[in-house]
């Protein structure tokens, strides 16, 4: 068998090439390195998009009052006005593929006179 790398077959293809060389005796370590090299230098690295999204309430249908936006590396201005948003709440920007790593935060809500917050602060990440 070639040690050459395999082409034109999916990364799942050339990990069932290696099965079948390992099932067989003939995987080798330089096998192994070329489906690594193939897996860095084909898949595009994923990036991450961020975005802050204050409501008044925790709730994830609660209208968005506030909001900041991260994408491709570059702080995205957001229009002033929110009827131009993207995104009425946070579940509109879930239902759109956005995924919540943040929630807000239970206890700046115990004590409205000693708090400083913007209110519910959802961050959300959408990987590229």
């Amino acid at each position: 068998m070639s040690t050459e790398p395999t082409t034109g077959l999916t990364l799942r293809g050339e990990l069932e090439d290696c099965i079948g060389r390992l099932e067989r005796g003939e995987l080798t370590v330089q096998h192994l390195r070329q489906l690594a090299d193939g897996i860095d230098q084909g898949r595009p690295r994923n990036r991450q998009d961020i975005m802050y999204m204050q409501t008044l309430f925790s709730s994830v249908t609660s209208k968005v009052n506030g909001m900041a936006l991260i994408e491709n590396g570059q702080v995205v201005h957001c229009p002033e006005d929110p009827e131009d948003w993207p995104y009425e709440s946070v579940l509109d920007a879930i239902n759109d593929g956005w995924r919540i790593i943040s929630f807000p935060n239970q206890a700046l809500m115990m004590d409205n006179a000693q708090t400083y917050g913007m209110g519910c602060e959802f961050i959300l990440e959408k990987l590229r």
